[in-house]
């Protein structure tokens, strides 16, 4: 638990209020997974941004008690737990899944980066279940996949009425030369 100034300072008040603009639903990022940061060096971290910035997402590392006071002025489910040591915060604003892979892709090749929980929605995930997230095919990957469902019924209705046709052309090529023949 923080400990409660009376007098509040306002370069504090001003990193709240940008970190409440950055997370909030102007910016438009609903999803938000959180990371410890802790032993990266300073190539591996521009490394994750560039990777993060490909998918329009954002990492940024973040005061703890600024961060749970942000999170509390916009009214969103307690995840203040996950702001205990160095944290970091990915901020997707479309797709959460490839933000997910990428992290934990991530963390395969540089260790030091844990994932340690996210916000997805109004869900609160842990690092499991943010890494489980991460196996799911992403949104784009279930709308080609509707596509072709949907799209099925269609291609086998065209190759039958296209197959009407040649098995006529086949059948008269048939007896055409059956008849040369005999």
């Amino acid at each position: 638990m923080a400990i409660v100034a009376k007098k509040q300072q306002e370069y504090k008040v001003a990193a709240i209020d940008e970190l409440k603009k950055a997370f909030g639903p102007e910016a438009g990022a609903p999803d938000f997974i959180f990371a410890d940061y802790r032993g990266l060096t300073v190539e591996q971290i521009t490394s994750l941004r560039r990777q993060l910035r490909g998918k329009d997402a954002a990492f940024k590392v973040v005061k703890n008690n600024f961060a749970r006071l942000a999170f509390e002025g916009l009214n969103a489910p307690d995840v203040s737990a996950y702001f205990v040591g160095p944290t970091a915060v990915a901020i997707a604003p479309k797709d959460a899944n490839e933000v997910a892979k990428i992290l934990v892709d991530f963390t395969r090749e540089a260790p030091a980066l844990k994932v340690k929980g996210g916000l997805l929605g109004a869900s609160v995930y842990d690092a499991a279940q943010v890494e489980a997230f991460s196996r799911l095919p992403g949104r784009l990957q279930l709308i080609s996949m509707l596509m072709s469902v949907m799209n099925g019924p269609a291609r086998n209705f065209a190759a039958a009425l296209n197959d009407i046709p040649s098995r006529l052309v086949r059948t008269v090529k048939a007896i055409a030369d059956k008849k040369t023949e005999g």
